[in-house]
């Protein structure tokens, strides 16, 4: 993770749902995880660039058919997103976000912590990577490189996700930030869900969960 695509290890169980916002220290906040619970994490920023090509096009499969229209394509979906997520003790950043419900679903005993920034911060952050992700010649550059010649095709297909979740797309603004927040609070249990804000630094995760702390 960080520079380079985490492995999945057999037996590994998803034991945390990272719900924070792409440019909320996801990178580190997954870092923090692995040392805490001694196992690979899913940055989804991460593995979509620099993992296996499967991940991106899984992915791409699961966001031609979101949201489930019947139940043959939700079974469908969440055994797209069993089939990423098996063998990581926790998933981060896009796309993971936005399949916090299937994720619950898949893993019913999973904490569910979301990363928080500050909204000014964020929201000029998010612009440039925006703007950056969005240059119209960025597909015919990155077409040589494998994994990476999908993602703007992938941008492509999280843009009507983003905009049925948060009524817009690129680039996000503090209203996103903040129907993602509202949204967390109405669907994920209060005892299941913790905010974790950069500022504070990473020890606060060591003594998250109900149980007063992740770590075993």
């Amino acid at each position: 993770m960080g520079q380079r695509a985490s492995t999945p290890r057999k037996g590994a169980k998803l034991r945390v749902i990272g719900a924070g916002m792409p440019r909320t220290g996801t990178a580190s906040f997954s870092r923090a995880l692995e040392i805490l619970l001694d196992g690979p994490v899913y940055h989804g920023g991460t593995q979509i660039t620099l993992g296996p090509e499967r991940d991106v096009k899984t992915w791409l499969e699961l966001f031609a058919h979101w949201p489930a229209k019947d139940d043959a394509a939700k079974q469908r979906n969440l055994e797209l997103i069993r089939s990423q997520t098996d063998g990581f003790i926790a998933m981060t950043d896009n796309p993971c976000l936005v399949l916090v419900p299937e994720l619950m679903t898949l893993y019913p005993d999973a904490l569910v912590i979301c990363t928080l920034r500050d909204i000014d911060s964020w929201e000029k952050s998010m612009e440039a990577v925006s703007n950056a992700a969005t240059m119209w010649f960025l597909r015919f550059v990155l077409l040589p490189l494998p994994t990476m010649r999908y993602f703007v095709q992938f941008i492509d297909a999280m843009r009507p996700v983003w905009l049925y979740r948060y009524g817009e797309t690129e680039p996000p603004t503090r209203v996103s930030y903040n129907r993602h927040v509202k949204w967390l609070k109405e669907i994920v249990p209060p005892e299941r869900l913790v905010f974790l804000d950069v500022k504070d630094g990473w020890e606060p995760v060591r003594f998250a969960g109900p149980e007063g702390c992740i770590v075993p």
